[in-house]
């Protein structure tokens, strides 16, 4: 019998076999290549080799005037760690579940950046585009260094057809990233800057909410909008995320009039909290739109759920509370 499994390792089909093995074996090193040139840096630089955690650094509006200059408007600070800069897509009209969508509801593009203690910059974020934008808009930013690190939807069926993409990018020159960033938005007809509205009254009940939802919101833009984020340290390949980005569970109310509101929410969660997360939104009647991950080297690995649904705004609230209390998560400091 040994010599039969020797002559059966020299003839061609035994060399297939192995040729084979040896691709199966080889198959996660060459799509961690992959991956790492979907990561390339705009600027050429290459990723630190060391696997020890880097930490986010406190910066000012000041540090990031360049950034600014390149996306074509001002952002703000959050956290002291994170300059964030909105892109609302005033431009669309957009309706789903017979509810007229507004900007701050769900048509909202963010880009957050963040300076890192080797001097490097991150850049992620959640870019709203139309159905005939998104193929040039990808191209664009591959051409620009910028990773996609998700394709999804917010909303259920909604006329006319959104998609919402992450971006992710990573290097020593910010103003690179900024205008790797440029580089797609303006393939679409997200609108220039306006200064903001009048303040709205918000017809809620505001504090039954928060009773029920046991966090503290804010209103914006004529929404009410609650915030939770992760307990967890969460890593983004070597990078320590600050608290609260990339690694939220936000909740977005828009008024209907009559104390009732159109909620847009997501959820995140680890693996072994998706199913009771999604089992408590169903019991609680809101509907399910997507679950799916918005980074690709996050650890924990989190996934995120986004949900639609329209009715009172405290039995939303309450709806909800179960699902947030599925999972690590607490109000931001």
């Amino acid at each position: 019998m040994t010599g039969d499994r020797q002559q059966d390792t020299d003839t061609p089909a035994a060399t297939s076999r192995r040729r084979v093995l040896v691709a199966a074996a080889m198959a996660p090193v060459l799509a961690g290549a992959g991956l790492a040139g979907a990561r390339a840096l705009p600027t050429g630089a290459p990723e630190p080799q060391s696997h020890t955690p880097v930490k986010p650094v406190r910066t000012s509006e000041a540090d990031w005037a360049e950034v600014a200059k390149a996306l074509g408007r001002g952002g703000n600070m959050l956290r002291g760690t994170t300059y964030h800069t909105g892109f609302p897509r005033r431009d669309l009209h957009v309706v789903s579940d017979g509810i007229t969508v507004t900007p701050g509801l769900a048509l909202g593009t963010h880009v957050a950046f963040v300076r890192y203690a080797d001097g490097s910059t991150m850049v992620m974020g959640d870019v709203v585009v139309t159905e005939d934008e998104l193929q040039q808009v990808t191209d664009a930013w591959q051409a620009n260094g910028i990773a996609q690190t998700a394709l999804h939807k917010h909303l259920l069926a909604q006329r006319p057809e959104i998609w919402w993409t992450h971006v992710h990018g990573h290097g020593h020159d910010a103003v690179a990233l900024a205008r790797g960033l440029r580089a797609g938005f303006d393939r679409t007809k997200t609108p220039p800057t306006a200064p903001p509205g009048p303040d709205r009254p918000i017809d809620l009940d505001i504090a039954g909410m928060e009773a029920a939802l046991g966090v503290k919101g804010s209103s914006e833009d004529g929404l009410y909008k609650c915030l939770f984020v992760r307990r967890e340290t969460i890593l983004d390949g070597h990078l320590v995320l600050p608290p609260g980005l990339g690694s939220t569970s936000a909740f977005n109310f828009q008024p209907l009039g009559g104390g009732r509101a159109a909620l847009s929410g997501d959820c995140a969660m680890l693996a072994k909290e998706v199913q009771p997360v999604l089992g408590a939104l169903r019991r609680g009647g809101i509907k399910l739109v997507e679950v799916h991950n918005h980074h690709l080297t996050d650890d924990p690995r989190l996934f995120f759920t986004h949900f639609w649904a329209v009715g009172d705004g405290v039995e939303l609230a309450r709806a909800l509370r179960p699902a947030v209390d599925a999972t690590n998560v607490a109000p931001p400091s």
